[in-house]
């Protein structure tokens, strides 16, 4: 495994129609050449040119377009495989072209969701022509509090309505012909609902953007806009629903989209460096500089390693095997901090070389702290990753094995994911197969050690009501959860794709480090007991095994060769 090229590149799936997608999209983006996406991105042009791409190769369609509603057209389906693909392709480019993906995304959650088969053939027509869609939930003044909501829908006694109220924060909002509109139905009942609106309506303010940048983050308000019975999507618990459910398609998206972004980055870094002298040598035969490298391109092949195992689970998903909302939050919150961290490394190599705007640098380094934030904060999703630890770790159950899955299929679960509750109920399967089948390398040995003595800890000192309502303990403890899910997925694709085991190894050097510095966090908060203190003690000062001939063959096998082997056309 290695990052991707997209000079090389050959697409995961297996049909023609998909691999067409991403060869044009590939050449688009090497066509438009890096001086002009530079340039692009500098002055904050909206993405007009690839707005009509997709439209032209109707690229939205087909990949957001489940098959029932696809005219017949075969390469149409809702594949999170596929989809997954796609925004690392994107990614790869810049955040920008990945967020109008996601945000075309998320709108038509509420729409294919819904009973009401109009806005299908609706949405599925206007995919075809080639608009994006948003989804309008948050608001100024609440931000994301869903309870809180001002938007408002107005029987007007005909069996019609009146929308008013502002949605702030609403990504493509200035040019969705589709806008899933979230509000509260003020017929006495308070019943929230999903709406849709247009933004060529008069009725609709296009306000301005939020945001200094390439993309379009739309201010915007409804004055005394007409709704009727057609263009409600859902009312009630069911839309409530769908605000959730709707977010768990969406926040699944985002870590390719980092993913993507680092990949590009990894290229320049190492060209810049491996061709840079100073002092007599090569950046890249600085220790410091190639621990850097090693450990920014480790953490990225664990990133498309977890990525790829819980996409499996993700289109595995049913309502006896919700495992996936575990591992959703997971990439949430694990791959885009990841890609923080990889961007970190490889900036502190290149140095004063990322502020300069002829560079795709700074490109990345504006955008990659945006995935983090979106569909639910780290803090938010840590929190809800700690909801299942018990389960995870104390009732195991059996479940079929789940093979890698890239059938041309779509994901229809994900748009029937019921109600959005009974966490508690979740199980999952046993993980300590897949770290004893690789407990012959010396790190993921040190790791197994480190999450026995977590396990421990969690049974014989476990932390009180106090210490779980204070988040100063609460969030690193759950990173530590974090980075057994992440190992254990980690695990199971190394061992479908049989990468090599000096790779992994090294990977479980960096995640005992990680493990370590998130216990030692845990240590220092004040509110820790004595009898945890033993406990953390014992993790912290488990150190990842080191083997220097182990680390010049990786080095040497595959970070090294990435020196020039891919540029962006000029």
């Amino acid at each position: 495994m290695n990052i991707l090229n997209p000079k090389k590149y050959t697409s995961l799936m297996a049909d023609e129609g998909s691999r067409t997608v991403v060869d044009k999209t590939i050449a688009f983006f090497e066509g438009m050449g890096k001086k002009r996406l530079l340039e692009d991105f500098d002055s904050k042009a909206w993405y007009q040119g690839f707005t009509d791409f997709l439209a032209k190769e109707q690229i939205l369609a087909k990949l957001l377009t489940p098959k029932e509603h696809s005219g017949g057209d075969p390469d149409c389906r809702w594949d999170t495989a596929r989809n997954g693909e796609y925004a690392e392709i994107l990614g790869f480019y810049g955040l920008g072209y990945w967020y109008y993906f996601q945000c075309t995304l998320l709108g038509l959650g509420p729409v294919w969701m819904s009973k009401n088969e109009n806005a299908k053939k609706k949405a599925a027509q206007v995919l075809k022509e080639g608009s994006p869609f948003a989804f309008g939930l948050s608001e100024r003044a609440h931000g994301a509090d869903i309870y809180a909501t001002e938007t408002t829908l107005t029987p007007k006694g005909d069996g019609t309505y009146l929308a008013n109220g502002e949605k702030y924060y609403i990504g493509n909002g200035n040019k969705a012909k589709m806008v899933s509109v979230h509000g509260k139905v003020k017929d006495g009942t308070d019943d929230f609902v999903f709406f849709v609106a247009n933004y060529l309506h008069k009725a609709y303010e296009l306000k301005g953007n939020v945001i200094s940048h390439q993309e379009y983050v739309a201010d915007f308000a409804l004055h005394d806009y007409p709704i009727t019975e057609e263009d409600i999507l859902l009312r009630g618990r069911e839309a409530w629903d769908a605000i959730l459910n709707t977010v768990n398609i969406g926040k699944f998206n985002i870590g390719p989209g980092s993913i993507g972004l680092c990949e590009h980055y990894f290229y320049d870094a190492i060209a810049h460096a491996a061709n840079r002298v100073l002092y007599g040598i090569h950046v890249t035969d600085m220790p410091h500089a190639r621990r850097n490298f090693m450990d920014a391109w480790l953490r990225l092949i664990g990133m498309k390693l977890y990525q790829r195992r819980a996409t499996d689970y993700f289109r595995a998903a049913n309502a006896d095997d919700r495992r996936y909302i575990l591992y959703n939050a997971t990439s949430k919150m694990k791959v885009t901090v990841q890609g923080e961290q990889v961007i970190e490394l490889l900036w502190e190599v290149i140095a004063a070389k990322g502020f300069e705007k002829d560079t795709f640098f700074t490109v990345a380094e504006t955008e990659v702290k945006g995935p983090a934030k979106l569909e639910g904060t780290v803090h938010v999703n840590v929190m809800l990753i700690r909801k299942f630890m018990k389960s995870y770790f104390f009732n195991p159950t059996e479940y079929p094995p789940i093979a890698p899955d890239f059938e041309t299929k779509d994901d229809l679960f994900l748009f029937n994911q019921g109600v959005a509750h009974g966490l508690g109920s979740i199980r999952f399967h046993d993980y300590r197969p897949a770290f004893e089948a690789n407990k012959h390398l010396p790190n993921v040995a040190a790791f197994i050690s480190q999450v026995e003595t977590f396990k421990d800890m969690l049974e014989k000192a476990a932390p009180d009501v106090g210490q779980d309502f204070d988040s100063s303990f609460a969030l690193p403890l759950g990173e530590m959860f974090s980075i057994v899910v992440y190992g254990q997925l980690i695990l199971e694709q190394a061992m479908l794709y049989k990468l090599d085991p000096d790779v992994l190894n090294q990977i479980f050097d960096f995640m005992v480090r990680d493990f370590a510095r998130f216990a030692l966090q845990v240590y220092d908060n004040p509110s820790v007991r004595e009898d945890q203190i033993a406990f953390l003690k014992e993790i912290i000062l488990t150190k990842p095994v080191p083997d220097d001939n182990q680390y010049e063959r990786v080095w040497d096998k595959h970070i090294f060769p990435l020196v020039g082997a891919y540029e962006m056309n000029p």
